[in-house]
């Protein structure tokens, strides 16, 4: 079979078969562009909100698929640099050094904020005491929370946690240090702020991603932390603060700067971060002791990693319409997982440099 075709005046046959796989190949083409998969990895942090927000925003675009993988901040960076996703994440951006490998360039955007909490377990305790469980949170001073990372305070009992907690009938129960195994933005931002608040936490441990630590066990990622702290009693570990709400730890209320025990809430945490100026050429910054009278003094916000530059174009729009999508309509669902939303201000700021990318 054939078919006639009239081009300049004149008539050629062409064989059917040819015009139907023309016309297979181009809607095999627009099927392609029309179907887009994006693949990012990184920090575990903002995992439960990233998961919420691919799922929502598949929905209302079903040819997108955006898959995330949470790793950890570092293992995020690393894949950005090595070239195997599209996107990473961490809760600490990105180094002047680890920019410097990336050859097509990248753009930190801080996407949501939150928390860093000592989530602990005292639950045998409890059973025996109903007051060990503090209203709002066993209080624990600056210089005791620093003590038990340091293996400084080993037992709930100890006369210095007694101390802030009056009338709470503490347990004679050996403290459990649980940490991060893996390279991690929270680890950085908890071991920033106890850097700053002790001289000696400085001298001998200091901060970062990954650090020498002195007492514990270790668990992967914020949930690998959490299910620690669940098995074992006496345990407390760092963990974001919507790892320790979905799972019903107890929190407890740090001593902040200003001498307030402070319960982390959104509330003392959006106080926080209005403290935080991003500066416009990177949009990162931390703040590892926040002044406020009312402020709880662990908070970060935690940044999405992308390109500068896309050989796909299309990825690139996509992208840029997913990162429109979440400083918008993503922010509505924050608040009710336990993250903060960006202030107007920071969403502007996020916007304009979500459109540089591809340019």
């Amino acid at each position: 079979m054939s078919a006639q075709v009239q081009f300049k005046g004149r008539v050629y046959l062409l064989p059917l078969i040819a015009i139907l796989l023309s016309i297979a190949s181009c809607a095999a083409n627009n099927r392609n562009i029309k179907h887009v998969s994006l693949v990012g990895a990184g920090a575990s942090f903002p995992a439960p909100l990233y998961e919420r927000w691919l799922s929502d925003y598949n929905q209302q675009n079903p040819d997108v698929e955006i898959n995330y993988q949470a790793i950890g901040s570092s293992a995020g960076v690393q894949q950005l640099i090595e070239g195997t996703v599209d996107f990473a994440a961490s809760d600490v951006g990105i180094t002047n050094e680890q920019a410097a490998k990336i050859k097509r360039g990248v753009i930190a955007l801080p996407i949501t904020a939150g928390s860093i909490v000592l989530a602990y377990n005292l639950t045998p305790a409890a059973r025996q005491s109903p007051q060990v469980n503090a209203p709002n949170g066993l209080k624990l001073s600056r210089q005791v929370y620093v003590d038990i990372f340091l293996g400084k305070i080993t037992n709930w009992n100890h006369p210095k946690i007694a101390a802030a907690n009056p009338g709470v009938s503490l347990p004679n129960l050996p403290i459990q240090v649980v940490h991060r195994t893996d390279g991690s933005g929270t680890t950085s931002v908890l071991t920033q702020h106890l850097s700053a608040i002790s001289p000696e936490w400085k001298s001998k441990v200091g901060a970062g991603k990954a650090i020498a630590w002195r007492v514990g066990i270790g668990g992967k990622g914020n949930e690998g932390v959490t299910a620690l702290i669940q098995q074992i009693p006496g345990a407390i570990g760092y963990v974001e603060y919507v790892y320790a709400k979905q799972n019903k730890l107890p929190m407890a209320a740090l001593e902040n700067k200003s001498g307030n025990y402070i319960t982390p809430t959104p509330e003392s945490v959006a106080q926080t971060l209005e403290t935080v100026k991003l500066p416009a050429n990177n949009l990162i910054a931390f703040i590892t002791d926040p002044t406020g009278a009312q402020s709880y003094p662990i908070v970060t916000y935690t940044w999405f990693l992308t390109y500068h530059q896309y050989p796909n174009r299309v990825k690139a729009q996509v992208l840029k319409n997913f990162l429109d999508w979440a400083v918008i309509e993503g922010q509505k669902s924050s608040l009710e997982l336990g993250y903060i939303p960006l202030s107007k201000k920071v969403v502007l700021q996020v916007q304009s440099a979500v459109e540089k990318i591809g340019k």
